[in-house]
């Protein structure tokens, strides 16, 4: 990050899950939420567009080789190869774009990624996990996409365990068995956290 005395930086409110589990829902709710002040943090991946994913809206795609440059150059806040060649990550001008707007960031992203973020920003962040009611629920929510094969569903499904066992490293879990109410927690810890 650019030099900057705490007083510059804002606030950091980080979304992870498993996939499936819901916080990209969640996050478009939050955003909708007008006096909360908040912008997305745009991702960055090497990974393929899916469906109608518009660059610079949904991610910021990157060919392999552009990403690994811009590892090289530290260009990131934080990065993870998800899958092999499959990279993601949060890139530094990203943030100060939007705290140079006033705002407060929010992210939605995997699990590593976020804890990553509360380490380097620990007073700034909030990290929140949102939980699947169940592995079983989450398959049947990533079958219901119909955006991905069997094999990388279960693929996702395999990593959903060992994200799971990292909820209680996460500031706040919410339990996403009912949306409504998940919004309205949500909401809740986000506003609470922004007065604080």
């Amino acid at each position: 990050m650019a030099e900057q005395n705490s007083k510059q930086e804002g606030k950091l409110i980080v979304f992870s899950a498993p996939s499936g589990s819901g916080k990209t829902t969640i996050v478009k709710h939050l955003l909708g939420v007008e006096n909360l002040n908040l912008e997305f943090s745009i991702s960055a991946t090497s990974r393929e567009k899916r469906g109608a994913e518009v660059d610079a809206k949904d991610y910021y795609f990157l060919s392999t080789k552009e990403f690994k440059n811009k590892i090289k150059g530290d260009e990131f806040l934080e990065w993870e190869e998800v899958y092999r060649d499959n990279f993601y990550g949060t890139l530094k001008t990203e943030v100060e774009r939007i705290w140079a707007k006033g705002k407060t960031v929010i992210f939605d992203i995997d699990v590593s990624g976020g804890l990553r973020i509360k380490r380097k920003f620990p007073d700034q962040t909030l990290a929140i996990f949102v939980k699947p009611p169940s592995v079983d629920e989450l398959k049947i929510r990533l079958k219901k996409r119909k955006t991905e094969t069997d094999d990388k569903i279960n693929m996702r499904v395999a990593k959903a365990s060992a994200e799971l066992a990292t909820a209680p490293l996460f500031d706040t879990i919410i339990v996403n068995d009912t949306l409504d109410k998940a919004l309205v927690e949500a909401e809740g810890k986000v506003r609470d956290f922004l007065n604080s």
